[in-house]
This record gives structure tokens, sequence and C-alpha cells, in this order.
């Protein structure tokens, strides 16, 4: 495991020589962060190179300001979604076009986890 603080991120390095960073803002930011992690890499001796990046999970949040009736939506929605205030406080509502999940809470507070692409999560 590896930690930068510019850009903040982590790299997680696994055996089979895949290399997984997380908590950059953007991808640019990701691609930045990788070549740093493999300089650090090559600087201890280790052959290191990488061929292409792949954006797996990008996870967003916002605050809409208002509370939200989390059991009308469970009730309307229970289909897609799962609510169970003693187990979680969020509702979990599963998408499936495009493919990826959004746990909205009381408080107003939502995030979406899943997505492949910007234009995944802004629609």
């Amino acid at each position: 495991i590896i930690i930068r603080r510019d850009p903040p991120c982590t790299a997680i390095m696994f055996s089979s020589g895949k290399m997984i960073c997380t908590g950059t803002k953007d991808e640019e930011q990701c691609k930045i962060a990788i070549r740093r992690f493999i300089g650090i890499l090559q600087n201890q001796g280790i052959k290191a190179q990488y061929d292409s990046i792949q954006v797996e999970n990008i996870v967003a949040s916002c605050d809409v300001q208002f509370s939200i009736r989390l059991e009308a939506l469970a009730l309307e929605y229970s289909q897609y979604c799962s609510y169970e205030p003693e187990l979680f406080p969020g509702l979990v509502y599963k998408m499936t076009k495009p493919k990826m999940t959004i746990i909205l809470f009381v408080s107003g507070k939502i995030v979406f986890t899943g997505a492949k692409t910007k234009e995944e999560i802004n629609t």
C-alpha cells in the first residue's frame, strides 16, 4: 500500500501486477498518481510500467438540502430498493440502466457508486 498527498490517493499493489488507485477526484489525477507510483517502484529497482488505465468504479455524493422520506420511497420502489433502518440507515436503490447503486439518507445526503463514467452519474 502506498499513500500519496499530491494528488491525495492510495494505491494497492497485488502480486499479479495489478494496481488499484483510489481517492482521486478525476481520471487525470488518477493518471498522474499512477505515473508517480510507477516512478516510486522504478526507483526501488522494480521493473514497473503500465499499458492502460481502466476506470472500474466512480463514487459521487451530493446533499439535496432537504429531508428525504425513505419509507415512502421504499414502498413505492420496493422492487428496486431495500431499506432496513435497523441494519443500515440508508435506502439502497439498485439501478439497472446505467448499472449503479444509489444510497439515500434521511438527511438529504446521496451517494452514487458503481458508475463507469461521469455521464452515467449525470443522467
